[in-house]
């Protein structure tokens, strides 16, 4: 009597390729990854306050800013207003590409990056016409440090919004949310960038 045979299918191959990671639908990789990395940049900035605090409020016996120091509030109150309306302009930029209007869209960028770049170039003539130095005691050390960790940030943020714009006049960003990330993480960093000034010159400035 022959014994019955049963056909087994071939095995399936197995691909030694790892499966694909998940996306969250609520939130894209861009702007995670962008979250996450101001989060790391919040910490930078709270040691430098820490240290402007320490210095103002341990290390120091006298007026604050001490003698002969002198900050220029007035053009740096300007600066301010130049910088928080380039916020503005990023915000427009990106609703006009979500309402798939190009243009305004490309006028907003464009005009963002001018406001940036005159902020810097104020920046940089405060530095020239200040009277004093890094290494003029420990304010100096704290002011150019503060300050200029964040126009160190700005700078970058400048890069950002090149690349955006030249993209935009290219016509790479349409009104579908995974079509402008190019625009909104950008746009992202940068009001980063405005709010912590806000921060910088209050507490240096103002207060």
């Amino acid at each position: 009597m022959e014994s019955a045979s049963v056909a087994v299918p071939p095995a399936e191959e197995h691909h030694a390729h790892p499966p694909e990671a998940n996306q969250s639908s609520r939130i894209d990789r861009q702007t995670l990854g962008i979250l996450l990395f101001i989060v790391s940049e919040v910490m930078l900035f709270g040691a430098f306050f820490a240290s402007y605090f320490f210095l103002r409020v341990v290390a120091n016996d006298g007026p604050w800013p001490p003698d002969p120091f002198e900050l220029p509030v007035a053009v740096a109150g300007m600066n301010t207003a130049i910088l928080v309306s380039s916020s503005f302009t990023m915000h427009w930029a990106l609703e006009s590409i979500r309402k798939n209007n190009r243009r305004a869209m490309q006028m907003g960028l464009a005009t963002t990056f001018l406001l940036g770049s005159t902020f810097l170039f104020i920046q940089v003539n405060e530095y020239v016409h200040i009277g004093f130095s890094a290494r003029d005691d420990a304010f100096g050390s704290i002011f150019y440090g503060l300050t200029g960790l964040h126009g160190a940030h700005v700078t970058v943020g400048l890069l950002l919004l090149g690349i955006a714009n030249v993209r935009g006049w290219r016509g790479h960003y349409g009104p579908e949310a995974k079509d402008h990330l190019g625009v909104e993480v950008p746009g992202i960093y940068w009001h980063f960038v405005d709010v912590m000034w806000i921060v910088v010159f209050t507490t240096v400035y103002i207060l």
